[in-house]
Formats: structure tokens, C-alpha cells, sequence
């Protein structure tokens, strides 16, 4: 790749909103549990082919993070809770090269653009033939130990990803599960300094 910078060719956007009432019953509160991902299908620059370096697609990933997060702040009303990022690489790319969009140039912008965030960011890769789900994992925000915020959401694309595309996926939540009752910090006893508790 030479070092030289990439501009995303991209195919498609989805975004996809999920409104959890309540679970076994019980509204918990009231307050539903929203999680929103948004997506973007891009041509993989270097399918077919081993590349040693891959910075280009890390900068391209600063390219693509304002526009792709930026569709998660519009649909999003209530305070964001907790995040997650993934990649979905079509059969003629490898794990790197989706890794190289979700490392920490996007993941610094996804976090400036939720508000913040102290905690590492969970995620995903792999390679999949076209169609395939994804299970995208969700933590705290702010405080990898709040269990009530482990969760996830289940994605699928019917076209996508061809097997020269790449699908770049981050997930935000308004809240920990429904019913959560495992014990462990809670989410208003975070202290918000290291990224842990």
C-alpha cells in the first residue's frame, strides 16, 4: 500500500435500533433498553492479497468513525451507556485487515462522539461469507466492571459483505440488561477513573 492514504469506496449505510420493553415479564422500571448500531459496506482495498502494511486502512478508519458514529448520536435521545465496535471481512480479505479499522484512531472518536468514555471498547472480527451475523459485545462505557452491561447485539446483512468488502460496525446502549441481577458494582457507583470500576 505504500504508506499512501485511502479514500473509502463505500457501498452502503444501515443503521438498526432495537427496543427492549422488558424481559420474563418484567418491565424493569419502566425504562427500556435501547441498542442502535450503525454500519458501513466499504470495497476492501486489499482483498485478494497479503499486505504487510496496513496503516492507510487505520487512518481511513478516521475517515469513516465521524460519519459512522456520528448516525449513532441522530438516532440515540437517551444517555449513552455502553459500546461495542466490530468488522465483518468478506472471504477474500483476513482478520487484520478488518482489526485495522476498530483500533484506537477509531476508537478515540467513537468515544469523543458518545460523550466520552474511560473503558476499553469490546469488539469483534472475522471472516465470514456474505450474509453471516455478527455477535457485537456491549460493556460500560466508562467501567469494564459494571456487569449489569455485559451484553450484545446480534447483527446480520443479507448482501453484505461481498467477498471483496469489509463492514465496519460500532453498537452503543442506553442502559445495562433488563433484570440484571448478578451483583457487582452498578452503574451509579462508578467512579470513572481508570476504566475499570
Amino acid at each position: 500500500m505504500g504508506g499512501e492514504m485511502m479514500e473509502p469506496e463505500i457501498r452502503k449505510w444501515y443503521l438498526v435500533k432495537e427496543t427492549v420493553e422488558s424481559a420474563m415479564g418484567r418491565a424493569d422500571n419502566g425504562q427500556p433498553l435501547v441498542k442502535v448500531a450503525s454500519a458501513v459496506v466499504i470495497k476492501n482495498p486489499v482483498a485478494g492479497r497479503y499486505v504487510e502494511d496496513l496503516s492507510p486502512m487505520v487512518e481511513m478508519s478516521g475517515i469513516l468513525g465521524p460519519k459512522l458514529v456520528g448516525r449513532l448520536a441522530e438516532a440515540v435521545t437517551e444517555p449513552i451507556e455502553s459500546y461495542g465496535k466490530a468488522v465483518l471481512i468478506g472471504t477474500n480479505g483476513d482478520q487484520e485487515q478488518g482489526v485495522a479499522l476498530i483500533t484506537t484512531v477509531f476508537g478515540n472518536l467513537f468515544r469523543e462522539q458518545v460523550g466520552g468514555g474511560k473503558a476499553w471498547i469490546s469488539s469483534m472480527t472475522k471472516v465470514v461469507p456474505t450474509g453471516a451475523s455478527i455477535d457485537v459485545p456491549l460493556a460500560h462505557k466508562d467501567a469494564l466492571y459494571v456487569r449489569s452491561h455485559y451484553d450484545g447485539m446480534t447483527l446480520t446483512f443479507p448482501d453484505a459483505p461481498y467477498p471483496d468488502e469489509l463492514v465496519m460496525i460500532a453498537v452503543v446502549a442506553t442502559r445495562g440488561r433488563i433484570n440484571a441481577r448478578l451483583g457487582g458494582p452498578k452503574a451509579s457507583e462508578i467512579t470513572g477513573v481508570d476504566g475499570l470500576s
